[in-house]
């Protein structure tokens, strides 16, 4: 049952018998916030082997191990098992816990304590024990333990990590009708109503819980955070790709024991049918052939896969992970790097994020009507030190002494940046003052005031809202301190809505020789100035959003300021510009529209005032209703959903731990330059995915045909096992080391952003992939049949140095290859010392051939060249090169310059 606002006094409530307590949990449930049963680290391991290119590595691991008795290929299955399960591992490492978002909330929940009156007394109870009905005293500093009503006292509370916004807001009991008022609307606003999580600023009071658990604002919360996330563009894309690969890999170990088959059977057989079906009919021959020809296929199919490729999306999302975090970018999961650089739409919160998160004295108008910036001001010695005595007397913020340094306390957010203000640039002695009284800012006067003595001289200063102190000003002090007469109203208050427009809270400071009159107040003050104070948009903010809306990514403020405030921000920060009605919308505005009225509008958005935590959930789920690859900043309570269901969540270092456990990335020092950074970063990984890709499919295509056309040309095993397993490891292992180091390029930010639906291989890469790895197919081949390379690298001594030869040129060929993948330019070498891994793999990997050509031997089926053959292999694998820059030249004469 709610009591009646107004007067209510501790001792008169009773409070709820241990039955009443126990009949209210029963109905209403406990405080607690309740737990979906989570995913063991096990359970998860295994759910991640659902990847489609695993399953693909999974089908020619499980083949391959069927026929590992015949042909004792036991390091491809033992390289292809390794590549599966650290892929497999390290991703579920990255995602295991990420319900711990919703732990976190408890453990929060578990640790604070609340005064509570109950029929026994006032007992201090765990915050999970409070019950519907009970009530609750409240004091500054003491977090509010469940939604309800405030029934007496005044407070000032800080919903900001509800809400997002730092202004402290007056609750106040406003009598029954008004609490009996719709209880379950979440309304931050209305005076009489507390919300689980905010935090009590200033003032006493006394509140009756009216919801426990999930039904308060804050238990929504912690359900929404619990909810599954849609799949990442990434392995999006990785579906589309994987399927493609299978397709090619399947068709062309068909193709290759189909061949196979001909060529024992036809051609063997020299196209002799009575022989074919004698062959065909006798066990002993025909088992070894079909025997053979699985082989082959299965061959195919394990060359065509790139194995690689799970271990180097993991290789190059981690390798990422320090560089990001020397720019304050903490990564939490490591596919949140990749996604940030496919966002097409960026939702951010304003306070903290575009501007400073902080209020700051940025103006002071003088009684005269003349504007100081605070350095300014600071120089008129005898008019500052009225306002230092002001800020440093007239205010409950403190100075505090912590680690040396002073911070300042207590207070609201308008007082603490008054007093930091002073603190900077001080001019008065302590010790000459005396504080003899003191009048605390209430609800009704809007102002407050203190009485002192300095040096003996006693002086009042008054500080509130200019609507309430200009009025009562008859005269001013000028730049000089001294007092003139005749204060232009008119003129302030033509000033002062100039500066409300540009979102500038003021606060009006006067003086008086007299204290309050309890009677009828203040009268005949004299102005001392009003203060402009703001939460200042961050200067490298600016040129951030400049930056990302440039690269093609819309990004929309949400804020709860008021229309006009947001649109004064907006535009400063460049997200608008005069003249864009539609651009700006209210969180009304947008409750009356459908979400098909929202899908059309939502192109033109960049502002939304007013905002409620149901809007910012609402807009990332239309956003990727329309294919959309949708990203969320934010830092409190409230934004945790959003932040959860967004593609990439990025919350901030200074916010709640909730929005930390909810995100993908936290961004440690709160700036849109290091979002920025992180879209960078995410579009400089999707490219070195994409050129590894590049590097490998053209790798494997050549192995392939070579594998496929090698028999008819009388070469049953171009490459043997062992030589296959070191093309492998180039292929794969080093190859991923050797990309996952590009560094992040400035012209990637003026590309045009990814579709989720946007395959990873464009194009421009097949075009590479088929000419580049045709070319290179027709080298390896031209080198088996044509008779004059046998005679270059002495043939007729056997076959040991003309296979040597053919060995290396295929590896050299690789190894040129990835120069041509790197970069779609025609020099090669651009920005590669910013990719030192790079240089010192690909020098390893020669070198290591090196010594495999003349110390192999027969383990590798190598025997050394001179000097004079090595030339020619280099020389000959160098070929593709200038082949795939003609292919790079033609593209440009065609007007298509060709991104990866």
């Amino acid at each position: 049952m709610l009591l009646n606002s107004g007067n209510v006094t501790l001792d008169s409530l009773v409070g709820l018998t241990e039955e009443e307590t126990a009949l209210s949990r029963d109905k209403h449930g406990s405080n607690q916030l309740g737990q979906r049963k989570k995913n063991q680290f096990m359970k998860q391991f295994i759910q991640n082997f659902n990847d489609p290119i695993i399953k693909i590595l999974l089908i020619a691991l499980a083949v391959n191990v069927v026929l590992l008795l015949h042909n004792f290929n036991w390091y491809e299955s033992a390289g292809i098992a390794i590549a599966i399960f650290l892929a497999t591992f390290v991703s579920t490492l990255s995602e295991y816990g990420s319900e711990s978002a919703f732990e976190k909330l408890q453990e929060e929940a578990d640790a604070t304590f609340c005064r509570v009156k109950r029929a026994a007394g006032l007992l201090e109870l765990p915050v999970n024990d409070v019950v519907t009905g009970d009530y609750v005293l409240l004091q500054a500093g003491e977090k509010i333990p469940a939604d309800g009503l405030i029934l007496s006292g005044e407070l000032y509370v800080d919903q900001s990590a509800l809400n997002g916004e730092a202004k402290e807001v007056l609750k106040i009991p406003q009598g029954s009708s008004s609490s009996a008022s719709n209880q379950s609307a979440v309304d931050f606003m209305q005076p009489n109503k507390l919300f689980r999580g905010s935090v009590v600023c200033s003032g006493e009071g006394i509140m009756q819980i009216t919801s426990v658990g999930l039904h308060t604002f804050y238990g929504h919360i912690a359900h929404e955070v619990q909810d599954e996330t849609r799949d990442s563009p990434l392995k999006h894309r990785l579906k589309n790709l994987a399927e493609l690969i299978s397709t090619f890999g399947y068709a062309a170990a068909a193709v290759v024991a189909i061949a196979d088959l001909f060529n024992s059977l036809i051609l063997d057989q020299g196209y002799n049918m009575s022989r074919t079906l004698e062959v065909i009919q006798t066990p002993s021959a025909i088992v070894p052939a079909l025997l053979h020809a699985l082989t082959l296929a299965i061959t195919v199919i394990v060359v065509a896969v790139p194995e690689g490729l799970p271990m180097m999306i993991t290789v190059v999302l981690s390798s990422n992970m320090k560089k990001m975090l020397k720019d304050n970018v903490l990564v939490r999961k490591l596919v949140g790097i990749e996604t940030s650089g496919s966002l097409n739409i960026l939702f951010s919160d304003k306070t903290g994020t575009i501007t400073k998160g902080k209020l700051q004295v940025v103006s002071f108008i003088s009684g005269k009507n003349t504007e100081y910036n605070p350095s300014q001001i600071v120089n008129k010695r005898e008019l500052y030190s009225l306002l230092e005595l002001s800020s440093v007397y007239n205010t409950t913020a403190a100075l505090s002494l912590k680690k040396g340094h002073k911070t300042v306390i207590g207070g609201n957010s308008t007082e603490r940046a008054l007093l930091e203000f002073s603190m900077e640039h001080s001019v008065i002695d302590p010790r000459n003052i005396k504080v003899l009284s003191k009048l605390p800012f209430n609800s009704t006067n809007k102002y407050s005031a203190v009485t002192i003595a300095n040096k003996g001289v006693p002086l009042t200063l008054i500080k509130g809202a200019p609507e309430k102190i200009l009025p009562k000003c008859t005269k001013y002090y000028d730049e000089y301190g001294h007092t003139q007469h005749s204060v232009n109203l008119s003129a302030l208050n033509q000033t002062l809505s100039q500066l409300s427009s540009k979102a500038i809270r003021l606060l009006a400071v006067a003086a008086s020789d007299s204290p309050e009159n309890s009677g009828d107040g203040f009268h005949d003050l004299t102005l001392i100035g009003i203060f402009g104070i703001r939460d200042e948009i961050r200067p490298e903010a600016v040129s951030a959003i400049r930056q990302v809306t440039k690269a093609g990514i819309q990004v929309v403020m949400i804020t709860g300021d008021n229309k006009d405030t947001a649109s004064a921000i907006a535009r400063e920060a460049h997200l608008i510009r005069e003249g864009e009605p539609s651009a700006v919308m209210t969180s009304s505005e947008l409750s009356l529209m459908s979400d098909d009225m929202l899908k059309r509008a939502l192109p033109q958005l960049r502002v939304v005032a007013r905002a409620l935590p149901s809007d910012k959930s609402r807009l990332i789920k239309v956003s990727q209703e329309m294919g959309l690859v949708a990203g969320m900043t934010g830092d409190g309570v409230n934004d945790a959903p959003a932040l959860k269901k967004a593609d990439v969540g990025f919350s901030m270092g200074s916010g709640t731990e909730i929005a930390k456990e909810a995100s993908d990335i936290v961004i440690l020092d709160d700036n849109f330059q290091s979002i920025a950074k992180a879209i960078l970063y995410g579009r400089t990984i999707f490219k070195s995915i994409r050129k590894f890709i590049v590097f490998q499919l053209t790798v494997n295509l050549c192995a392939v045909i070579v594998s496929i056309v090698g028999p008819f040309l009388g070469v049953d095993t171009p490459v043997t096992v062992i030589q296959m397993l070191w093309i492998n490891m180039v292929m794969d292992t080093l190859a991923g080391l050797a990309f996952s180091g590009e560094i992040p390029l400035e012209e990637y930010m003026k590309e045009p952003p990814k579709r989720r639906d946007e395959v990873i291989i464009n194009k421009y890469m097949w075009n590479q992939i088929l000419f580049t790895g045709t070319y290179t197919s027709v080298l390896c081949l031209l080198f088996l049949k044509l008779p004059v390379f046998h005679r270059l690298f002495r043939g007729y001594e056997g076959m040991s140095y003309f296979m040597t030869a053919f060995f290396s040129l295929f590896i050299f060929a690789s190894i040129f290859n990835s120069f041509n993948a790197r970069t779609y330019r025609l020099n090669l070498l651009a920005h590669l010392k910013g990719n030192k891994a790079f240089i010192a793999i690909i020098s390893l990997i020669c070198v290591v051939q090196l010594l495999l050509i003349y110390f192999g031997g027969s383990v590798f089926r190598t025997a050394g060249l001179t000097f004079w053959e090595l030339q020619m292999v280099l020389l000959l694998a160098f070929s593709v090169v200038p082949v795939d820059m003609i292919r790079k030249v033609i593209i440009r004469m065609n007007g298509r310059k060709g991104y990866l």
